[in-house]
């Protein structure tokens, strides 16, 4: 067995030019910049932004035999200084020898600040062209100097018709006429989510198990179980799991919620999108009975976008449990679905003139902010009686506090403060 056949089946089916090349047709489409830099050989430095699989190496690969240029890879999960400063001298030597160097760095969001530093005089000395590749946003991750040398070209997940045609290219190049039906094809282009890199390693697997030069429906689901897929953002799985964690944080149920989590994470969900909806279940279903759950669900959010992975999932799954244990309140989410309500149901109300402000000699003699009561001069720092309401919905009580931790005391204080109007009015 060659070399060739030994190799897993993404690397024996990556394309080696735009004719093979399949997705990103809004960057390489004919017509387009980067379809012209290619096609030209015209190398420049730039950035590739996208999910997994997505076609970032081999778009680089591709881009550096157009201009018959050395590519020289480096990965920042596994690389350094050291590791630059020996591709500098890779592209010194290949340009002695009149050898144009392509520099790819794949995952370079994970280089810090000193580490990409590194590139920058090389870059604009043009000793070789840079090409970086990340999956997460290039304006936070890469520092303003390196962003400003480069191109950014923001990659999408590839479509179903992307998958089936990738499976249909495989299938032709397999050794051995397979039997592969059409709904079992969709099926894995489904479940690999847009990542033709996960389509591929699991098409393999299809092959090597393929049962007398058939692929069938028990085969297949015995690869898909097996596996990891990428989180689907749109699917229903996505929606009940993030469903399940939010009402086991309600139910305080800090077992559930902590699971749930967990799936969502092993799943490949971002977790930034989950420390969002942990903040919005701090202020829906805790609220005012514990303030502290909002400031500690925005403390993990900020974590999450600060750290990342692991550190920044540990602080959401704190925030998780300390939501689940808190004391439970829905009532500002009601009150401010009421206040909405009202807002839609009675108009344009106008606001009543002791309310308005008066900066005016004119507004004065409109008689705005006349007779209004500064609370601070009155007894208890609260002038009882006044009204801050339209008129027309002057008796309206739209927020009503529980009687479940810190809500049981806003309680007390509004009723004690609705005796002082009762008392004025007498």
């Amino acid at each position: 067995m060659t070399n060739d056949q030994l190799a897993p089946l993404a690397a024996r089916l990556r394309p080696e030019s735009l004719a093979h090349f399949v997705g990103q047709e809004h960057l390489i489409a004919p017509g387009k910049p980067l379809r012209h830099a290619i096609e030209t050989g015209k190398l420049h430095s730039m950035i590739f932004w996208g999910p997994p699989g997505s076609g970032k190496t081999t778009l680089a690969n591709i881009i550096a035999a157009s201009a018959n240029a050395k590519v020289e890879k480096i990965s920042a999960v596994l690389s350094g200084v050291k590791d630059i400063r020996a591709l500098v001298e890779k592209a010194k030597l290949n340009q002695a020898q009149d050898l144009a160097t392509v520099v790819f760095v794949d995952e370079v969001h994970r280089f810090n600040k000193a580490q990409q530093d590194a590139f920058l005089p090389h870059v604009e000395s043009g000793l070789f062209t840079f090409i970086g590749a990340t999956t997460e946003n290039p304006s936070f991750e890469v520092n303003n100097a390196l962003l400003s040398r480069a191109r950014v070209y923001v990659l999408k997940a590839l479509s179903s018709e992307d998958m089936r045609h990738i499976i249909q290219h495989a299938v032709a190049e397999h050794p051995v006429e397979l039997n592969f039906p059409a709904d079992l094809q969709q099926q894995l282009a489904d479940f690999a989510d847009g990542d033709a890199r996960m389509l591929l390693n699991l098409l393999e697997l299809v092959f090597e198990m393929a049962d007398a030069d058939e692929v069938n429906e028990v085969i297949l689901q015995q690869i898909l179980a097996g596996s990891t897929r990428r989180f689907d953002k749109a699917g229903e799985s996505f929606y009940n799991q993030i469903s399940a964690l939010h009402k086991s944080v309600r139910g305080s149920s800090p077992d559930g919620a902590l699971y749930w989590f967990a799936r969502m994470i092993d799943g490949g969900c971002d977790a930034l999108y989950i420390a969002r909806r942990v903040v919005r279940m701090a202020s829906e279903d805790i609220g005012n009975a514990d303030p502290r759950a909002l400031r500690l669900a925005l403390d993990a959010w900020e974590t999450q976008e600060r750290l990342g992975s692991p550190e920044g999932e540990l602080a959401i799954a704190q925030a998780i449990t300390y939501l689940a244990v808190a004391p439970k309140s829905n009532a500002v989410y009601k009150a401010y679905k009421a206040a909405l309500q009202a807002a839609k149901q009675h108009g344009s109300l106008e606001v009543p003139l002791h309310l308005r402000n008066a900066p005016t000699k004119l507004m004065k003699a409109l008689d705005y902010g006349k007779q209004y009561r500064y609370a601070h001069d009155e007894p208890n720092a609260y002038a009882a009686g006044e009204s801050y309401l339209p008129d027309e919905i002057a008796g309206l009580n739209i927020y009503k506090p529980t009687e479940y931790g810190l809500e049981k005391k806003i309680e007390a204080k509004l009723a004690y403060l609705k005796k002082l109007d009762e008392r004025k009015q007498t």
